[in-house]
C-alpha cells in the first residue's frame, strides 16, 4: 500500500503535447506509471508518447474513454487553476498541479472548489510524488528511489531529492515521496500527508522537510505530538539564514513579523518528538537514532 499513487493509478496527463509534457511523461511512462490518456485541446484523435497513449479534447472524454483516476497538470500558468477545475469537474479525485508561476489570488478559489468537491489536490508548483516501485507521478527522477517503508513529505522539489538520494545511499527505501509545493496558497499541507501516512500501513517511519514561511510545519507537529507518538520521525528545516522580511526562493518561503522563522518551526518539531537534522544528509543517521530498524 502506498499513499496517493500506486499501482491503482490511471494517469491523465494534461498538457502532454508540450514540451515539459511531453518530456516528463516519458519518464513517468519508463518508471511503469500507467499513463492511459493524454489531454490537449484540438487534438483530440491523436496519439502521444510515441504512439502509445491516445490524446483527447477534455478530460471528461479521457475518463470516459480509459478510466483516468489520476491527473497530472503540464498546463502554463495561465491555463493551469481551469486545468484543475475541468480535472475535478470530470470526477478527478487526486490531482496533481506541477506548474509554477501561478498568482496566488488565483489559486484561492480553486483550493476551495477542490475541497468541497472532495478532491485532493498536490501544488501547484510542486514537483509531485513517488511510490517506488509501483508510479511517479510529476517530475520526481525515479533512479533515487529505493522500495521501503519511510514516508517522505517535503515543500521542495531539489531538498526531496537529496534526501531521498541520502535515505537509498544509507539503505533506506521510501514507501511514498511527496512534494507539496512551496507556494503560499496550496491544495495539500503537511499536516494532510501525514495523516494519510499515519493511516497507511507499510509507512513505519517519517522524513518531513520544510522550510521559512507561514505555519503548516508547526500544525503538523502539534498533531504529530499527540498521533505519532511511538512513530520514528525526523526533520529539516531550509532557511535558518534567511534574513527577515526577503523571500528565498519558494513565493511562500518569506519570513514575516517574526513568524515563520526556522527556529520557531525547529522549537515545534523538537518539543512534538521530532529530530531536526541540519542538513539533509543527516536524516538517514537521525532515523536510526530514532529508533528506525528498516
Amino acid at each position: 500500500m502506498s499513499i496517493l499513487i500506486g499501482s491503482e493509478t490511471r494517469l491523465v496527463v494534461q498538457g502532454i503535447t508540450g514540451r515539459e509534457g511531453e518530456f516528463h511523461s516519458l519518464a513517468m511512462q519508463a518508471y511503469g506509471t500507467k499513463i492511459v490518456a493524454g489531454m490537449t485541446p484540438g487534438k483530440g484523435g491523436q496519439m502521444a508518447l510515441e504512439g502509445t497513449v491516445p490524446i483527447f479534447n477534455t478530460v471528461e472524454d479521457a475518463v470516459r474513454e480509459t478510466g483516468a483516476n489520476t491527473a497530472c497538470i503540464f498546463v502554463p500558468a495561465p491555463g493551469a487553476p481551469d486545468a484543475v477545475l475541468e480535472a475535478v469537474a470530470a470526477g478527478i479525485r487526486t490531482v496533481f498541479c506541477i506548474t509554477e508561476g501561478i498568482p496566488a489570488l488565483d489559486m484561492i478559489p480553486v483550493v476551495e472548489e477542490v475541497r468541497l468537491a472532495g478532491a485532493t489536490l498536490i501544488g501547484p508548483n510542486c514537483p509531485g510524488a513517488t511510490s517506488p516501485g509501483r508510479a511517479k507521478v510529476g517530475i520526481i527522477p525515479g533512479s533515487i528511489h529505493r522500495e521501503g517503508n519511510v514516508g517522505v513529505v517535503s515543500r521542495s522539489g531539489t531538498l526531496t531529492y537529496e534526501a531521498v538520494q541520502a535515505m537509498t545511499d544509507a539503505g533506506i527505501g521510501q514507501s511514498t515521496c511527496v512534494g507539496i509545493g512551496g507556494d503560499p496558497v496550496i491544495g495539500t499541507q503537511f499536516l494532510d500527508i501525514l495523516k494519510l501516512f499515519a493511516a497507511d500501513p507499510e509507512t513505519a517511519a517519517l522524513v518531513l522537510i520544510g522550510e521559512i514561511g507561514g505555519s503548516a510545519e508547526e500544525e503538523a507537529a502539534a498533531w504529530a505530538a499527540e498521533h505519532l507518538r511511538d512513530v520514528p520521525k525526523v526533520a529539516f528545516i531550509a532557511g535558518r539564514s534567511a534574513p527577515e522580511g526577503k523571500r528565498m526562493g519558494h513565493a511562500g518561503a518569506i519570513v514575516s513579523g517574526g513568524k515563520g522563522t526556522a527556529a520557531s518551526k525547529v522549537t515545534a518539531l523538537e518539543a512534538a518528538g521530532f529530530r531536526v537534522a541540519g542538513s539533509p544528509t543527516e536524516l538517514p543517521a537521525l532515523l536510526r537514532a530514532a529508533g528506525y530498524r528498516g
